[in-house]
């Protein structure tokens, strides 16, 4: 996510009172936000390996949700 949209996430967050508009613009910054740390985490299990203690590498396994 570009900086200054966590800016912006921050700003949003210490106003103490926020239009509809701005409501609207936090909610889906935030949504953003989540959906692009979900993909890089997702990102970075499905390249992560268990290593038994023979050395053999095997890949996590997605479990259903």
């Amino acid at each position: 996510m570009e900086p200054q949209k966590i800016q912006r996430i921050n700003e949003l967050a210490k106003k103490e009172y926020l239009t509809e508009e701005e409501k609207q613009e936090q909610k889906q910054l935030r949504q953003e936000y989540i959906d692009e740390y979900k993909a890089s985490l997702v990102a970075q299990l499905d390249n992560t390996y268990i290593i038994d203690k023979d050395g053999t590498k095997k890949k996590l396994k997605k479990k259903g949700l």
